[in-house]
């Protein structure tokens, strides 16, 4: 019989993300949606500073306990094996700014004034409390984990999501190389919630909000919970433009269905197309935002216009109908 010594743990590889300790340093109101959330702590001089999409994530206190049966080491596997109550819920978003040096992290929250876990945590929170977020190990030694921007050689780009995915997009578009082309499409709620955002000159930008300027939260709120509605300018809008766009090349192929009511909607370029390879084709989209908007979009791309599957990247980010995902 062969027996394997367990490595020692200093010889086991890091895991790519960790929890952070942090407290609230500043909230501010960035628009009648938008509430950028400052964190800090000493440990966030170790947070990787990858960028574009980075997903993170922002651990919920529990009631009776915080954060005090959250694990720190090797915390994906520990926080399952972990009784029901207590198991901190969290969700997941776009670090929007990282400031190592100065111990900061930036999150932009959409606020619709919903009863969800997350938006209880964002009414409720104030300057110096504590809080916790899970993100990339700069000392892991790895590098792209939880980013899904990946365009490779593509010439043109063009990406589109709702308030949800606005954090993501504009640290995208903030990256994109000088000579850069294609366009942006960002649905928002109102008017009032469009956001300063610097792009290429090659790179047009075009903000959908659903409701005009001076709505109130409730009612766009409303408005956004109506099938008919949510989702309509930015499915009208992709449409157009990639009507203009490539029209002249169809080949359309069927896609498998996604039942978005039990499936999470979400895949991105594979093998050749990951961070940056060589990706052929012309067009490269990124999608993400209300899962329902999303997989329109993304049949009208490959099956409608044609445009090569791994050459779409989709992210159902959340679900109409649900608080959240």
């Amino acid at each position: 019989m062969t027996i394997t010594a367990e490595a020692p743990p200093e010889a086991r590889p890091k895991p790519a993300h960790r929890p952070y300790r942090v407290r609230v340093a500043a909230l501010r109101a960035l628009s009648p949606h938008f509430v950028r959330v400052t964190f800090t702590g000493d440990d966030l001089a170790d947070f990787g500073v990858d960028g574009l999409d980075q997903r993170i994530k922002l651990v919920l206190p529990l009631e009776a306990t915080g954060y005090d049966t959250f694990p720190t080491d090797d915390w994906w596997p520990s926080w399952r094996a972990l009784p029901a109550q207590e198991q901190n819920a969290f969700r997941t978003y776009t670090a929007r700014a990282v400031r190592p040096d100065l111990r900061e992290v930036d999150v932009d929250f959409v606020s619709h004034g919903d009863q969800g876990a997350a938006a209880s945590w964002l009414a409720r929170t104030r300057v110096g409390d504590e809080a916790m977020l899970i993100g990339p190990d700069a000392t892991s030694g790895v590098t792209g984990s939880g980013v899904e921007w990946a365009p490779g050689h593509a010439s043109t780009v063009m990406i589109a999501g709702d308030e949800t995915a606005v954090p993501a997009i504009s640290s995208i578009v903030e990256s994109l190389p000088a000579d850069a082309r294609g366009c942006v499409f960002l649905e928002v709620p109102t008017a009032d919630d469009v956001l300063p955002l610097v792009a290429p000159s090659g790179v047009t930008v075009h903000w959908l909000p659903r409701a005009g300027s001076g709505a109130s939260a409730a009612d766009a709120a409303a408005d956004a919970r109506a099938d008919a509605a949510y989702g309509a300018p930015l499915q009208t809008a992709v449409r157009a433009w990639t009507a203009r766009y490539v029209t002249a090349w169809h080949r359309g192929v069927d896609l498998e269905e996604v039942d978005i009511e039990h499936e999470i909607l979400w895949d991105v370029p594979q093998g050749e197309a990951q961070h940056g390879a060589a990706l052929q084709g012309e067009l490269y989209a990124w999608l993400a935002g209300e899962a329902g908007a999303i997989k329109a979009l993304r049949r009208f791309l490959v099956s409608e216009v044609g445009v090569d599957r791994r050459q779409v990247a989709f992210m159902g980010y959340w679900r109409l109908g649900r608080a959240e995902m």
